[in-house]
């Protein structure tokens, strides 16, 4: 049996099964609706397959159409939208029994110099040698992991803030969250490898600053979520195996819907990849 990040890239190996289309395998897990950092990393990697030359991944933008099914595999049909000069745009839906559940359109830029430089600093917070995994700290409050995570993670995430545990710790908590993140073991130096792990691993903690006032971000769920679109911004080469901070805040939560928008940063300060979701919530009942 392999690590978990072996797995990971397994998950991301896409089995090409005719001219611009590729099958993707779909885990059986113990979960309402397929993950959503699996269907468009997987859909990102289906979009890069079929770019020429060097043109790495500049941006994506997703649609959660329908809620995957666990276990069963999810078709992706590539459309070659545009081969330009300097940038390349295709477009992918994700089929599942017959049905559209995903919508992706990703676009591709070649190199080049650039001749205006700035970026917003990164915040200072505690370095993440400091500060324990999410299984240590959940793990150790929980004692039984909640099942998303228990399983095998390929990722070692790593909050900046200590967790709150119960409605009364979170009077004047603000709505954002951050995280450190790296997969556990080394990946491929295919950078496209890079950007497809790190798009998974993007939607697995990004609404948790829509939920952070209102909740505590382990234990009894107290609203039904999910993701309903997610944008990615690739702005410098990064490692998704070297750790990245993640800092998430979510200005406006309204009619059952809550945005939130993402940072991420080298350990050098380099902002890397900016990331905006929205997401659905709506109360459980008792």
């Amino acid at each position: 049996m392999g690590t978990p990040v072996d797995d990971l890239v397994d998950l991301l190996d896409l089995e090409q099964i005719e001219l611009n289309i590729f099958r993707g395998r779909s885990p059986e897990e113990a979960l309402q609706r397929t993950f959503g950092g699996q269907v468009a990393g997987q859909a990102l990697v289906a979009a890069g397959r079929t770019v020429e030359g060097e043109r790495p991944v500049h941006s994506l933008h997703a649609y959660f159409l329908r809620p995957g099914v666990p276990g069963v595999p999810i078709v992706y049909q590539v459309d070659r939208i545009r081969d330009g000069r300097s940038f390349t745009t295709r477009r992918v839906l994700g089929i599942q029994g017959g049905r559209s559940i995903f919508s992706l359109t990703a676009a591709f830029h070649r190199p080049e110099e650039s001749s205006i430089e700035h970026q917003y600093p990164m915040p200072v917070v505690p370095a993440p040698e400091e500060l324990p995994s999410a299984l240590e700290e959940v793990g150790s409050r929980l004692g039984e992991l909640p099942p998303f995570i228990s399983r095998r993670q390929p990722f070692d995430i790593r909050y900046v803030e200590r967790l709150r545990w119960n409605e009364e710790e979170l009077a004047g908590v603000e709505a954002r969250s951050g995280v450190w993140l790296r997969t556990i073991s080394k990946l491929p130096d295919d950078p496209l490898i890079h950007v497809c792990a790190l798009t998974y691993a993007s939607d697995m903690t990004l609404l948790d600053a829509v939920r952070a006032p209102v909740e505590p971000l382990w234990g009894a769920r107290h609203f039904d979520m999910a993701s309903l679109d997610h944008a990615m911004w690739f702005h410098r080469p990064f490692r998704a195996d070297d750790w990245l901070l993640y800092q998430q805040e979510s200005p406006i939560a309204h009619g059952a819907r809550g945005l939130a928008r993402g940072q991420l940063f080298d350990r050098s300060g380099q902002l890397v990849v900016s990331v905006v979701q929205e997401g659905l919530f709506r109360r459980l009942e008792d």
